[in-house]
């Protein structure tokens, strides 16, 4: 059989985050997953939009830059460029203060974005894109091409609405949260909240969800594919900020989880290993190579908890 490379399609924010004191980074949780899809050697497109401005540029020349394709990154000539002021508070977390009304909440239904899904794997989405009714009515059409759909939930507020959330997670087969977003989302929904698996299992009955992730930071990551459930420790590391750790993790989970043959431990184990060496390093998208990961990979073994 022709071996056939893994792509995947990230939908959404594509931006310029400012924080203070530095110069600008290229941010947006989907483009982070792009990121480090491509490093990890999965064939990746971004389909969002900048505007007609010298940030867009600088933007288009980064991903171009970093060898990654920006063809399905459309140009408002309406819509500026999306700047985002961050600040990191004493835990060295990060927090943003997103402008609405830029270049992502209108990207444009094209028959070239449709098109790329008859070769494509899976579609990675979070909420902050389907804010506006634009941007959020092509995210509904394009779920409907695509056969394995990755909701990273991502809540922001107040960018966000309930029933919104649910109408995406019925076109989605795997959903990552964090803990506190599972607790939100199972509050709104009037679930009390027990234990996680409890959680997970309400998901995956209410949405018929094959898959969810629960990352839990320090604690590790709790994955549910149908009735199993698999815990895994985080790698203890220094941590130099914790900007993109959540989307890092789910571009290594994505890497393995479409390769064909991939086992759950090689799945889980790429996906921690990649979020602790990218929490290890300074911000969300930092300059590294396939064998910088994989060094560190075979340095800090992952042991299994359950």
């Amino acid at each position: 059989m022709e071996y056939k490379k893994n792509k995947a399609v990230c939908f959404g924010e594509v931006l310029w985050d400012i924080f203070p004191g530095e110069q600008k980074r290229v941010g947006g949780a989907p483009f982070n997953v792009a990121y480090h899809l491509f490093k990890m050697g999965v064939e990746v497109n971004m389909i969002s939009s900048v505007g007609d401005d010298q940030l867009g540029r600088d933007l288009l020349d980064k991903m171009k830059n970093w060898n990654i394709p920006a063809d399905h990154v459309q140009i408002n000539t309406e819509y500026p460029t999306s700047t985002v002021i961050a600040t990191v508070d004493e835990n060295n977390d990060a927090h943003y203060d997103i402008v609405e009304g830029v270049a992502w909440d209108y990207i444009e239904t094209t028959p070239e974005n449709m098109e790329i899904f008859n070769t494509t794997d899976a579609l990675v989405f979070g909420t902050l894109a389907a804010r506006n009714e634009k941007s959020r009515n092509t995210l509904f059409q394009l779920l409907e091409l695509s056969d394995y759909n990755v909701f990273d939930i991502n809540l922001r507020e107040p960018y966000y609405e309930v029933g919104m959330i649910k109408d995406l997670l019925h076109k989605t087969h795997l959903a990552k949260f964090n803990k506190a977003e599972m607790r939100m989302m199972l509050d709104f929904l009037g679930k009390a909240y027990t234990t996680e698996e409890d959680g997970m299992k309400y998901f995956q009955d209410q949405f018929d969800l094959k898959e969810i992730i629960i990352s839990k930071g320090s604690k590790g990551a709790l994955y549910a594919s149908e009735d199993h459930f698999y815990l895994y420790p985080t790698i203890p590391v220094t941590v130099k900020d914790t900007v993109g750790s959540g989307d890092s993790f789910l571009a290594g989970f994505l890497s393995k989880r479409l390769e064909k043959g991939s086992t759950i431990p090689e799945i889980m184990t790429q996906a921690v290993s990649l979020g602790a060496f990218i929490t290890s390093q300074e911000g969300a998208c930092p300059e590294y190579s396939l064998e910088d990961f994989i060094r560190f990979k075979n340095e800090h073994p992952v042991s299994v908890v359950s």
